[in-house]
């Protein structure tokens, strides 16, 4: 009788062991109102991330246009399956282009946004809106003018957790760095451009 007592002692301890380990996969404290077998997206999140963007700049028949990439931060808060958060990104840009005398590029943005959606347990689903920065760059004739203008952006995407920590992004941003009045073009240039992008994020 002792003998079998212990046994399924040990058959009890050894499924709760196992139960927890399962639960705890995809689970962090930082969840509310989430049962700990459903997928988190929950707590402080960075990554990385790369892309493409074109656009055009306002007041000249340029259209630069270039990779992105760079690296995101940002920490999500969720609510059974509605998910909320802040994202800040800083990207490098290869966005440029010439046309006749002008040559018009981007090589830095950024952007500060909030993000809200609805998750599908591994899936999330968003919109994003926020603050976007970066700097506008004007040459002709040997002569260069650099201004960081302040904007906007909104967007669109997809998240897919794919491992536990791990998640995998596929976005869209318009973004639109406002006009500031140039000395060497003599008129108000601003840039604005689309960004398609994908990207993996870690979850603390």
């Amino acid at each position: 009788m002792r003998r079998i007592l212990l046994r399924a002692l040990a058959l009890i301890v050894a499924a709760w062991i196992t139960s927890s380990a399962a639960a705890d996969l995809n689970y962090r404290p930082y969840t509310v109102n989430q049962p700990l077998n459903a997928y988190s997206w929950a707590g402080p999140y960075l990554g990385g991330n790369l892309g493409y963007a074109w656009g055009s700049v306002d007041n000249n028949p340029s259209k630069p246009s270039g990779f992105a990439g760079g690296v995101q931060a940002g920490y999500n808060w969720q609510n059974g399956p509605w998910v909320f958060g802040i994202e800040g990104d800083i990207q490098g840009s290869a966005a440029e282009e010439t046309f006749a005398p002008w040559k018009f590029s981007n090589p830095w943005f950024g952007t500060v946004r909030g993000r809200g959606g609805y998750a599908f347990s591994n899936i999330f689903l968003y919109g994003t809106v926020g603050l976007a920065f970066g700097e506008l760059r004007a040459e002709t004739f040997g002569l260069s003018e650099s201004h960081n203008n302040f904007g906007w952006t909104a967007g669109l995407g997809a998240e897919m957790g794919f491992a536990p920590n791990w998640s995998a992004k596929v976005e869209y941003l318009y973004v639109d760095l406002a006009n500031s009045n140039f000395v060497i073009t003599g008129v108000s240039n601003g840039y604005r451009f689309g960004l398609i992008r994908a990207g993996v994020n870690y979850h603390f």
